[in-house]
């Protein structure tokens, strides 16, 4: 090993990080509702720890046309039944000395993702199959060993690393009938070196972005690599579904930032040789691993770009009158060669769902807001029902943060925007932590919410936007559902050719006799017409079982034949048989007997 790369120390996590089993997120955080209507945030992770925020609730009720009784509460009923494990001594025997668990609970947790039918499921019904195991293996070799054992005795295997992902990658699927093992990678967690002169370093797969961020910012370092999820989600899984992060614009996609990958096949492993800045050497088998979700082998650890820590770092926020003319300014600020680390714009939507996290107010900060309000509605004419904002975060050295920002507002005054200032900019971009506890606590309310993503050409992006809001209504209207649906976007990514569009969609469904049905026939029209606006299906989300049907309205047969032979080159028993990304009329059958419950 070069003499001039530091190896970390092995990390120590702190207890109070015990996640929530039944809603997205940390234990000791979430929303509460007062007596008299007021929500609270409780935890001390987050700005909006402790706020008092009055017009939250009044903000639900007009978004989703339903006058909400707050003491009218859908509690959770967690947990459910959970299946029994099916057997497999000839297995068990193999791993017998491997950390492992035939919890209920732990098995539950691995059966599902944080799609809004799996946490309505745990929540409020059962899934019907889960894995009948639970393995943590501590290095590469107990994970051949697993991989051995399982083509050995017709064992399939789920890779698992944060659970955080939203298109059914981790539900096992009903009519499986292999005894099915979950691999939990939480104990590969650790960052093995750090090459300062080569700005690289080997990171294992299954270290949560924060412990990464930690484990870097330690030695003055950080990957860039900042997804909404970045708290809980891991960097295998990252690769696994051709991840994005808020910081895209700086540091580049995830594809962009992995140099090598090692993956643990049944067919053997996939690494390389040392890492190359870039090299042409035919196909490269690492690069399989982008978007494999699980079904191709288990990605071990990965060689990563690494970049000093920024200088400088620096929020802004502007409003714009409407929602096209912050689109215009995006389309100018690409072209100009000075985008900031991120840039996110909000619909007039989602920006009055912001504004109902502001905390009361009183005294001097209330009159403040009141003349705020007057100088943007009656000296600039914005019309707060149209009105939007972006927000903005600089990174770099004060040279770069200094030239951005000089362009950025000269764009910006162009297009008739009006800085709303950094400490609403530094607010708009760390509410992303806290929102995500929003989903959960609506689920108390009998509201059903989730988000989806695409990515899209420029020239398309704003009739797409308005395309998918408009059928979404139509699709609740003739569903006949409660109220009207929720439905609001945000361009979060920023490219030369386009951008990524960030839907959320929520509705009332009490009284509804298939909450989950009606929510997964919106989301499915949303799709259907995001495609029919030339979207991609997925923008960083990724497929899963949950998208697989739209694959052929994407790739061409050729395309699906030839992704479906790779997997049979690499994985001909089809050990790692989760199915995602692959169209219901060519599931591959199993290819072992059945298992019986209870049988070995």
């Amino acid at each position: 090993m070069p003499g001039n790369r530091i190896v970390p120390p092995a990390p120590v996590f702190a207890d109070k990080d015990v996640e929530k089993l039944d809603a997205w997120g940390f234990h000791d955080c979430g929303f509460d509702i007062l007596a008299d209507g007021t929500a609270t945030f409780r935890g001390q992770r987050y700005p909006l720890h402790g706020s008092e925020l009055p017009d939250m609730l009044p903000y639900f009720r007009k978004a989703v046309g339903v006058n909400i009784d707050q003491a009218d509460r859908h509690p959770s009923q967690y947990p459910p039944t959970v299946p029994p494990a099916r057997t497999n001594d000839a297995f068990m025997r193999d791993i017998a000395d491997i950390h492992h668990t035939l919890d209920d609970i732990v098995r539950l947790r691995h059966g599902h993702g944080h799609t809004i039918e799996e946490i309505y499921a745990i929540r409020y019904g059962r899934i019907e199959r889960v894995p009948d195991l639970v393995v943590f293996p501590a290095d590469d070799e107990q994970i051949r060993r697993i991989v051995t054992a399982a083509a050995q005795h017709g064992v399939m295997l789920v890779p698992y690393g944060g659970g955080t992902n939203v298109t059914d990658a981790l539900r096992c699927p009903d009519d499986e009938p292999r005894f099915t093992v979950s691999v939990d990678m939480r104990r590969f967690n650790r960052v093995l070196w750090i090459d300062p002169e080569n700005a690289t370093a080997c990171v294992q797969a299954g270290i949560v972005g924060r412990h990464l961020n930690a484990q870097l910012a330690a030695h003055g370092y950080t990957l860039g690599h900042d997804p909404d999820s970045i708290e809980l989600s891991t960097l295998g899984g990252w690769i696994a579904t051709n991840a994005s992060g808020m910081k895209k614009n700086r540091y580049g996609n995830i594809e962009d930032i992995v140099l090598g990958v090692s993956i643990i096949t049944a067919s053997g492993e996939i690494e390389r040789h040392g890492v190359a800045p870039r090299e042409s050497i035919g196909g490269d088998p690492g690069r399989l691993a982008f978007g494999s979700e699980g079904t191709i082998g288990i990605i071990t650890s990965a060689v990563v770009k690494i970049f000093p820590l920024p200088e400088m770092q620096r929020y802004d926020a502007v409003l714009f009158p409407s929602f096209e003319q912050g689109f215009a300014f995006l389309y100018d600020l690409t072209r100009s060669g000075a985008v900031p680390a991120s840039v996110r714009l909000v619909d007039p939507q989602q920006f009055q769902l912001g504004h109902t996290f502001r905390p009361r107010t009183a005294g001097w900060n209330r009159l403040m807001s009141r003349a705020q309000r007057f100088f943007v509605t009656r000296v600039r004419g914005f019309d707060v029902e149209q009105m939007v904002a972006t927000t903005v975060l600089y990174e770099g050295t004060r040279d770069e943060v200094a030239a951005q920002e000089k362009s950025l507002r000269s764009l910006a005054r162009r297009h008739s925007g009006m800085r709303a200032g950094e400490e609403n900019g530094r607010r708009g971009y760390q509410l992303t932590f806290s929102i995500a506890y929003v989903r959960d606590f609506g689920l108390d309310l009998y509201i059903l919410g989730e988000s989806f993503e695409t990515s899209v050409a420029w020239s398309d992006a704003l009739r797409l936007c308005d395309s998918v809001k408009r059928r979404v209504r139509a699709e609740h209207a003739r569903l006949g559902l409660p109220g009207r649906p929720f439905i609001s976007c945000r361009i979060t990514q920023l490219y030369q050719t386009g951008v990524c569009v960030y839907f959320y969609l929520a509705f009332h469904h009490k009284g509804v006799d298939d909450p989950v049905g009606a929510f997964a026939a919106l989301e499915r029209a949303a799709r259907d017409e995001i495609l029919l606006c030339g979207g991609s299906l997925s923008h960083h989300h990724g497929v899963g079982k949950l998208r697989s049907e739209f694959l052929p309205r994407v790739l061409s047969p050729a395309a699906l034949a030839w992704s479906a032979g790779i997997k049979h080159a690499i994985d001909p028993d089809n050990i790692f048989g989760s199915r995602n990304h692959v169209p219901p009329a060519t599931v591959p059958p199993a290819t072992v007997p059945p298992v019986a419950p209870g049988s070995s």
